[in-house]
């Protein structure tokens, strides 16, 4: 998994606006969803699976 993470393509969200305090998040190539911190990018990362992180979403806590 770490290769994996390592290997990921990450992106800010939209609505970041250019801040410091944001998350980057990267969509695995096993289908899972990836989670850093934007200010700490070789520090630990959250992985969702895909339902995971569709039920993320759906609960409103972060916008699409």
């Amino acid at each position: 998994m770490n290769d994996e993470l390592s290997q990921a393509e990450w992106f800010k969200s939209s609505r970041s606006g250019g801040g410091q305090d944001c998350v980057e998040v990267a969509f695995l190539r096993r289908g899972g969803v990836g989670v850093r911190d934007s200010k700490d990018p070789g520090g630990p990362a959250l992985v969702f699976t895909g339902e995971q992180w569709d039920r993320f979403l759906a609960g409103g806590v972060w916008e699409r």
